[in-house]
């Protein structure tokens, strides 16, 4: 090698295995290939304190002497179960084989033991008694998931039961809500008063369930509108309510509020001498049209209150019944028509009752949606003991004395819904 000095003189260098340095003397000279020996005891200084220092470089092992340590039990089982590793040998060692040399630290656990942690993981280690729990996959379900489930509760929908028939003008979905309240602020005016048979001397409430037995055949072989019968009882019993009757002239009151109620609801009506047969001639026509007029003088010709069946069949929409449903609620109804003592119910709950106990009997369990409930305005407990007694109807249809109901919906017309089986888990108390 070629080095130019002050002078510009070169100065040929021949190459050395010697660490040669370049020093500046006090004069401002340079002199060269002197070894720098220093250094190399510089070098061994720096090593020994990189032997000694916590965490210098990964190829450097961190030795503490066993007396250094505060548990000299504990370091006469660490020398036992480790082998010593010489200085030299850490020193010549890997990093990846340094990494397996690092001491471990002894430390106590919670029972008072001596167990071993290494320096790299005791930072992450946590007392047993801190760490949480991890989740038990033994168990299939969580009681917190649980308690969840049971607090959420999900509302049914209210189905909008009159939205199939917007198009319908006759149908009047505009005011059918207005029109069924009114009905129900009105049925309390046309009820009769449960007691009212009381009042008459001459007849009492057997025969006025022969009377209603005799005119429900009388009904069905004339083929008459439903709402006509249900019009026609209304009217008998807010007759009777008001007007003292004599036993022989009770079939006349049936036969003429039929024939106020065909003149309401038909369009063609049976003709007075019709009615004259049907009573056998036991009355004749002037004792019709007598009897009429005083009725009509009786209620004041106030004909058009609400009587069950408008309820029946909005409650029946409601349930989104079919045919099947229909008919057995209109059997239970009329067989609830000929019973006196079911009068203390008003007509919205005896349709209500009509509906949901034949939706027992059909389908064999109890069945009362928030829909049914929304539109009819009572609960499944109000409706009990209405639906009970429907049912006790029902068991003794076939084998009571009147039994022209049974008779009439045991009948091909009406599908033989009379000889199903009665609900009856609903006598059941709860």
């Amino acid at each position: 090698m070629v080095i130019s000095d002050e002078n510009n003189r070169n100065i040929v260098v021949k190459p050395t295995t010697t660490t040669v340095s370049l020093h500046q003397d006090e004069t401002g000279g340079r002199k060269f290939g002197q070894e720098n020996r220093q250094n190399r005891r510089a070098l061994r200084v720096i090593n020994q304190n990189l032997v000694g220092a916590r965490g210098g470089y990964p190829c450097v092992v961190n030795k503490r002497g066993l007396s250094d340590r505060k548990d000299e039990g504990c370091g006469k089982k660490l020398d036992s179960l480790r082998p010593p590793v010489t200085r030299s040998r850490a020193e010549d060692l890997c990093p990846e084989e340094t990494k397996k040399l690092k001491p471990s630290v002894p430390t106590k656990n919670e029972f008072g033991d001596c167990i071993f942690v290494d320096e790299e993981e005791k930072s992450t280690v946590v007392p047993m008694s801190l760490e949480e729990p991890g989740p038990n996959l033994g168990d299939e379900s969580d009681p917190m998931e649980e308690v969840e489930m049971e607090d959420i509760t999900v509302e049914e929908p209210i189905l909008d039961i009159d939205s199939t028939d917007t198009k319908n003008s006759l149908a009047a979905v505009e005011y059918v809500e207005d029109l069924y309240s009114f009905y129900r602020s009105m049925e309390s005016f046309s009820c009769a008063p449960p007691d009212y048979m009381t009042q008459q001397l001459d007849i009492n409430e057997k025969m006025r369930a022969i009377l209603i037995d005799w005119l429900i055949e009388v009904h069905d072989k004339f083929e008459l509108m439903n709402e006509t019968l249900f019009l026609t009882v209304n009217l008998i019993d807010r007759f009777l309510s008001k007007q003292a009757v004599v036993r022989k002239k009770l079939q006349l009151v049936g036969l003429v509020a039929m024939l106020l109620a065909c003149k309401y609801e038909e369009v063609s009506i049976p003709v007075v001498s019709d009615l004259v047969l049907i009573s056998d001639k036991a009355y004749t026509k002037e004792d019709i049209l007598e009897m009429e007029k005083t009725m009509l003088n009786t209620l004041q010709f106030n004909v058009s209150l609400p009587t069950p069946y408008p309820f029946l069949a909005r409650f029946l929409k409601a349930a989104q019944s079919d045919k099947k449903l229909d008919i057995m609620a209109s059997f239970l109804i009329e067989l609830a028509l000929v019973e006196y003592e079911m009068l203390q119910f008003p007509s919205s709950l005896l349709a209500a009752a009509a509906v949901y106990t034949a939706q027992c009997t059909l389908h064999g369990f109890r069945q009362w949606n928030s829909t049914c409930q929304f539109h009819s305005h009572y609960s499944e407990h109000q409706l009990m003991e209405c639906c009970r007694k429907m049912v006790t109807f029902h068991q003794k249809a076939e084998t009571g004395k009147l039994s022209g109901v049974y008779r009439k919906y045991s009948s091909r017309k009406f599908g033989n819904i009379a000889k199903c089986e009665p609900a009856h888990f609903l006598l059941m108390q709860v």
